[in-house]
């Protein structure tokens, strides 16, 4: 296990903080500037397109590890060094290597559109409507949730939306230096530690793909930290939505060995902070009478700066709040029935509600007049 994760967080680690220097280095040459406005909190111009190095910290880890297998199959090379635990799972990683491709590809198509959109700027239609088609790409070549409901369409419809959710809710939250890849790296260790130890057997390839998405995360976010050398932009927020999204449906997290249904829940928990995000501002500015892609400062992050805490505070609250939610989630694998279900939703329920509280708190201009 400990030499499984190094290779996969090592790896995607290395990649990503080298390729982001780089991109810092000929962002501006590319036009990817983001330039300070009235609704970013930024007052420098900096450079974008930290998100292509998160997109090749978990591509080429993912390609390279496709490639050994083709090679230890093909006898090529031997597979003697490889645990027994592992070794069994090779067939496995081989008959769902389309799934991964597909998602690869549906990546790649997210990250292409992303760079388009930092450079040229796109209209939210055009970029919600290419999300929908992903998602539905990715739905039909398998990445679908069955809900356990007899009827294949509801689980289909509902792994739409729900990609198209994710790629959106990571995307609203890359409103301060370190959030979003903070968020990202969060959630894929908590979903990679129940994909591993938390049930029946473990889900290498599922469990294996997360730990390489933390590790690309963790590389940039060294250049990301506050104060941010370089941005991800859309390219970067929109990968990680997609992959957090479409990983855990493919983990399903749910074990046929455990009786508790419950807990399919956890990917609501683990990521509730950045749905309600999503939830919140989409209907702030619809009652507003604004689109609901215009961007503003009506985050939850942005009203914690209000209310007077530093950007670096700011998004420290969000990440941990977002850690106690995921510890939420790993509870569920521990408790049995419902009862216990319904006390860590409850959990996570009353930080969502501190959380509206703080969001209506005054701001402090607002007591200073």
């Amino acid at each position: 296990m400990f030499w499984f994760l190094l290779a996969c967080f090592g790896s995607a680690f290395v990649i990503s903080t080298v390729m982001t220097i780089v991109i810092f280095r000929y962002a501006p040459r590319w036009g990817l500037v983001d330039q300070p406005a009235a609704r970013k909190v930024h007052v420098t111009p900096t450079p974008l397109g930290g998100g292509l190095a998160i997109y090749l910290g978990f591509l080429l880890p993912m390609l390279a590890a496709q490639l050994v297998v083709l090679l230890i199959q093909t006898e090529v090379i031997s597979g003697a060094w490889i645990p027994d635990e592992l070794r069994v799972h090779l067939d496995g990683v081989t008959h769902r290597s389309g799934q991964l491709w597909s998602l690869l590809a549906a990546g790649s198509v997210l990250v292409f559109m992303g760079l388009l959109d930092d450079r040229f700027g796109l209209s939210w239609k055009w970029r919600l409507g290419v999300q929908f088609l992903v998602a539905f790409s990715l739905v039909i070549s398998g990445v679908s949730a069955s809900l356990f409901v007899s009827q294949p369409l509801v689980g289909q419809v509902v792994s739409v939306l729900w990609i198209v959710a994710l790629i959106n809710s990571l995307n609203f939250l890359d409103n301060m230096d370190g959030l979003s890849a903070g968020i990202g790296l969060i959630a894929s260790v908590m979903f990679a530690s129940i994909m591993l130890t938390s049930v029946g057997e473990p889900r290498w390839l599922v469990g294996g793909c997360l730990v390489v998405l933390a590790g690309a995360l963790a590389g940039f976010l060294v250049h990301n930290w506050p104060p941010a050398k370089i941005f991800m932009g859309d390219a970067g927020s929109t990968f990680i939505g997609l992959m957090l999204a479409s990983l855990t449906i493919l983990g399903t997290f749910y074990d046929e060995s455990m009786p508790q249904r419950h807990v399919m829940l956890a990917p609501l928990c683990i990521l509730a902070i950045p749905l309600y995000d999503l939830c919140s501002v989409i209907l702030i500015r619809l009652k507003e009478g604004r689109s609901p892609f215009q961007p503003d400062k009506k985050h939850f992050s942005h009203r914690l700066a209000a209310i007077g805490l530093s950007q670096k505070h700011a998004v420290m609250t969000v990440h941990f709040a977002t850690i106690t939610t995921g510890l939420g989630a790993l509870l569920l694998y521990q408790v049995e029935g419902w009862l216990g279900a319904w006390l860590v939703i409850s959990l996570v329920l009353c930080i969502l509600v501190i959380i509206s509280i703080l969001e209506i708190a005054p701001r402090s201009k607002d007591k200073e007049g």
